[in-house]
């Protein structure tokens, strides 16, 4: 396939600031925490920070891998901020949200990779905002059982955990990351009874056979949400895209995910993990 750097007419990205787009902005700076929304480079952002919405990123905003698609900057973290569990609680206070999502950047530098402040930061949430719904979407933990129970414990509604790409482009689009461990943990998540949800990029050289067996792939695992969104080369130091598909290709491939038996499924150019996400709950 050819490779190609200019968008199509159809990816058009919401960019405005509206009145609760600064104030999501002013919240999130004032209480000095980091977005996902903001270091990912997210086409979303205005569309979402208009809403109200934002995907907070706990553990610093520099990730320890350097996942060829990834915008987020990458290098030696600083050590993690012992009250932002509770400045993140009460910017969701703040907010006034009814659904939390929370991410975080790879800290393999960590011994436990981050998981205590993963869990002291959803008990946060809950115990200033009780009536707020919370997804975690997690790291991998190097696949690591006993740090991934304590999230899970931490009992967020949602815990999602994404394959990213199919199983062959994995080594050349993920650091370390490995494609039958994350089926691991999303197969973890789902026996503990918590929702398993997960998610990937199309146009990044996949195959149509490949689109399908990792659709299955990820409902096997447990998996009830599902997401997929097409892959933006973030910098020319990025993976290009080798194409971008039609907003009836992503309603084609949303279709057979709702009858692989998936409860939910986004798919369209736009979707990201967190896009819509009070949706899934």
């Amino acid at each position: 396939m050819e490779k190609t750097s200019r968008l199509p007419s159809w990816f058009k990205m919401q960019r405005a600031a509206g009145e609760n787009y600064i104030a999501v902005k002013k919240t999130v700076e004032s209480y000095g925490l980091n977005t996902i929304c903001v270091s990912g480079r997210c086409p979303n952002i205005g569309e979402c920070w208009n809403a109200g919405s934002a995907t907070f990123m706990i553990l610093g905003d520099i990730c320890t891998r350097a996942c060829r698609f990834c915008a987020t900057k990458t290098g030696r973290p600083s050590a993690p901020d012992a009250d932002e569990p509770l400045h993140l609680a009460e910017a969701v206070d703040e907010l006034n949200l009814k659904h939390c999502v929370i991410t975080s950047v790879d800290r393999d530098d960590l011994y436990d990779r981050g998981a205590g402040h993963w869990a002291e930061t959803v008990k946060q949430v809950k115990k200033i905002n009780g009536n707020v719904t919370i997804e975690c979407l997690i790291p991998d933990f190097d696949g690591k059982t006993s740090l991934i129970r304590k999230i899970i414990e931490a009992k967020p509604e949602i815990i999602s955990h994404n394959i990213e790409t199919v199983r062959r482009l994995t080594p050349q689009i993920r650091t370390k990351a490995d494609y039958d461990r994350s089926l691991g943990v999303l197969n973890l998540i789902s026996q503990a009874g918590i929702t398993a949800k997960s998610g990937f990029m199309l146009g990044l050289g996949e195959t149509g056979e490949e689109i399908l067996q990792t659709i299955n792939d990820i409902f096997n695992s447990g998996c009830t949400i599902l997401t997929i969104g097409q892959y933006l080369q973030p910098s020319f130091a990025h993976m290009e895209a080798v194409k971008y598909y039609t907003p009836d290709e992503f309603d084609e491939y949303r279709n057979i995910a709702l009858n692989t038996g998936f409860r939910f499924v986004e798919s369209s150019p736009h979707a990201r993990s967190s896009y819509h996400a009070v949706r899934h709950v």
